[in-house]
């Protein structure tokens, strides 16, 4: 364990960027180099410590969810806040790289598509305010851009951006959003059997962050989403909890509730 960050290190906030009305991209120095894909746990003081992915060295992209992320938002330059990481795994590719982001899930996906790396970028939010980060991907990407309620666009959801793509030309299919989006998504590669490029990084509840108290592993294999993760292959997910259920702080299961549905 010893070559993972144990003590937080103080970052100075230098700007703070309104991207839709609730997310913010937070810029600090110094920067944490990482590959994309990994994670760091914040500390905001007097609150909380969470997990958080890297959208650059320099930055966080942070939704409004909770006590801790609340906190943050009222965070102006110049404000302190504590950085253990890079953590986790990253994605790892070469090749021709497919990118699906849906919501905030876009964030870790921007440092792949920042360095060159992805050829296609599928986008989805719910309404065009929300997406996020589309003129910088569009910049080195193949964009192509889905919003639930039709304001930019394709009018639908992000996997329905899929029935245009030929996912056997693709080497790696690298995605991230809320977890029935990302289900969705590894049906379809199931479906099309190329479930083994794809990448998907989880969210987990977390509390060390590196691999010690076991609050993030995951059902039935136990692996652990802060130190094998937070990026898994669509093969180690098939036969897992992902997309049934998570836990919660006290370990309990919560059933996401697309799953009790199928279950009724």
């Amino acid at each position: 364990m010893s070559d993972l960050p144990m003590l937080p290190v103080r970052v100075t906030v230098k700007a703070v960027v309104e991207e839709t009305p609730s997310v913010r991209t937070f810029y600090f120095e110094p920067g944490i180099p990482s590959s994309p894909g990994q994670f760091v746990m914040v500390w905001v003081p007097g609150v909380d410590e969470v997990p958080m992915a890297l959208s650059s060295a320099t930055s966080i992209t942070v939704q409004q969810v909770g006590d801790a992320t609340t906190a943050m938002f009222c965070l102006k330059p110049g404000d302190a806040l504590g950085i253990r990481g890079p953590l986790g795994n990253g994605f790892t590719v070469s090749g021709k790289t497919l990118a699906i982001g849906g919501g905030v899930g876009a964030a870790p996906l921007l440092h792949l598509a920042v360095e060159g790396k992805v050829s296609t970028f599928l986008l989805g939010a719910r309404t065009a305010d929300e997406l996020l980060f589309a003129p910088v991907i569009n910049a080195s990407s193949n964009l192509k851009i889905a919003t639930d309620d039709g304001t930019a666009g394709h009018h639908g959801v992000v996997t329905d951006l899929m029935d245009e793509i030929d996912l056997e030309a693709y080497d790696h299919i690298c995605v991230c959003g809320p977890e029935i989006m990302m289900l969705k998504v590894l049906e379809r590669l199931h479906a099309a059997g190329v479930a083994d490029r794809g990448q998907f990084s989880l969210h987990r509840y977390m509390k060390c962050g590196i691999g010690v108290c076991g609050s993030c592993a995951t059902d039935p294999h136990g692996l652990r989403v802060c130190r094998d993760g937070p990026v898994f292959t669509g093969a180690d997910l098939l036969e897992s909890e992902f997309g049934r259920y998570a836990r919660d702080a006290t370990g309990s299961k919560v059933v996401f509730p697309w799953a009790k549905k199928a279950e009724e």
